[in-house]
């Protein structure tokens, strides 16, 4: 068997709100992809910020290693621009194509694709017909395609359904009031019309004989768009979509429930590609999983957050049982601009949420918790939990050179940030104040 085209479909915020997760959200295209591919029930981001996730995607390395400790549209950048899946996969003969979203460049020239389709919009209206052309055009096999949907990200499609208004209900972390419900519902709406898009990708590759050789990669870049969600390190902001199908063992429609980090997918895709890969990988490969060799390729997954709008660093560890999590920074209160704004953010700010201090060090028992509600950090019966974690955390730190163990981490030169202690993102940034 030869090596497989790839192609990386990839949304914003949508968590695993979607169909083959359990939600009432009909995306019957993604629901097709579950049915044929596989589905990673306990598959996270490594940061829970729009351009970290993918960079961290995209390099199998931690974010405060490759340099995108914030987003790349405020002026981070990758250290190493050399270490995209794409040059890694040239060297092993395969041509790269790039449709819609990216965020991880300002200037999408300097990733390294061999084709950039720019249209002046991410939206699925746009981007689906551009990638079925694409794919139509038959580009050079083997091949890997980007293709980068704005959906689910705010501002939502208006509602669809008057229903979804009045039944639908928000996340479990929210109270359920007019305000949220409608907020929710648009959500739905964007999250039909990203499904749309899947679909017509998946038509495509139908269509011009490519899906019996073509690994599809489906995810998102972390939780919803929606307070206690993305931006923050609990696993409403870290649980992501991850769908594989393909060959190699990417079908049958099965479920895994082990932990998978997106830094993993780097050295799985290369793997699958034949592909060398460089030094300094952080994740590990899914095909033992796949393969059935091993039920497990990691008992533990770290996640990270410095910037998104404004600086606010935390750092995470989660096993299959706990979740730990450390904040560095020196407002405890809600880093209000890194939560999009919303009617669901604008309730709670009104009913003092804003105010509200988080906890320094906070531990979750995953199992008795799910919703991390509950604070072990001062119950005696889970202080060797809490030692274990918090010294296998540190240990994560130093190994991989985390400049918080330096202190606070000042943002790199020409990017622009947000004040903590503000209240959107829409804010005049700090450049600005001072």
């Amino acid at each position: 068997m030869g090596q497989p085209n790839i192609v990386y479909l990839h949304s914003h915020d949508t968590g695993r709100y979607l169909q083959p997760y359990g939600q009432q959200i009909p995306t019957p295209n993604i629901q097709r992809l579950a049915d044929q591919g596989l589905l990673f029930r306990q598959a996270f981001c490594a940061a829970p910020s729009c351009s970290g996730s993918r960079a961290c995607l995209l390099t199998g390395q931690w974010a405060h290693v490759n340099g995108m400790m914030g987003l790349a549209h405020r002026g981070w950048k990758l250290h190493d621009y050399g270490r995209h899946i794409v040059h890694p996969l040239r060297e092993a003969g395969y041509w790269s194509g790039l449709v819609g979203e990216q965020h991880l460049s300002i200037d999408p020239g300097v990733l390294g694709y061999d084709h950039v389709t720019d249209l002046g919009s991410t939206k699925v209206s746009a981007i689906a017909p551009a990638a079925m052309q694409l794919i139509e055009s038959r580009p050079p096999q083997p091949f890997f395609l980007s293709v980068g949907f704005f959906e689910t990200h705010r501002e939502f499609f208006a509602p669809a359904s008057v229903r979804d208004a009045l039944y639908g209900a928000p996340p479990s972390n929210l109270a359920d009031t007019p305000e949220t419900r409608t907020d929710m519902a648009g959500f739905k709406a964007s999250a039909r019309s990203l499904d749309q898009g899947v679909g017509a990708v998946l038509q495509a590759l139908d269509e011009y004989g490519f899906a019996d050789d073509t690994v599809v990669v489906l995810t998102t870049d972390h939780g919803l768009a929606f307070p206690g969600a993305k931006g923050t390190t609990t696993d409403a902001g870290l649980g992501v979509t991850l769908i594989i199908r393909g060959p190699r063992g990417f079908h049958g429609g099965h479920v895994f429930d082990s932990l998978v980090s997106q830094v993993d997918l780097y050295p799985t895709l290369l793997e699958l590609a034949g592909a060398t890969p460089p030094d300094g990988i952080h994740g590990y490969s899914l095909l033992p999983l796949v393969r059935k060799q091993q039920t497990e390729i990691r008992d533990e997954l770290f996640a990270e957050l410095t910037y998104h709008a404004a600086y606010d660093p935390q750092r995470a560890i989660r096993t299959h049982r706990h979740k730990l999590i450390r904040l560095y920074g020196d407002r405890l209160e809600p880093v209000l601009p890194n939560i999009d704004d919303s009617p669901s953010k604008d309730l709670l700010v009104r009913a003092g949420w804003g105010e509200q201090p988080r906890p320094r060090v906070a531990l979750y028992d995953l199992v008795l918790d799910p919703g991390e509600m509950r604070n072990l950090v001062d119950d005696a019966f889970h202080a060797d939990v809490l030692s274990d974690l918090d010294d296998r955390l540190h240990q994560w730190m130093v190994e991989t050179g985390d400049p918080l163990l330096d202190g606070p981490v000042p943002p790199a030169s020409g990017v622009h940030v947000n004040d903590p202690a503000g209240i959107s993102a829409r804010d005049p940034l700090l450049s600005e104040i001072d």
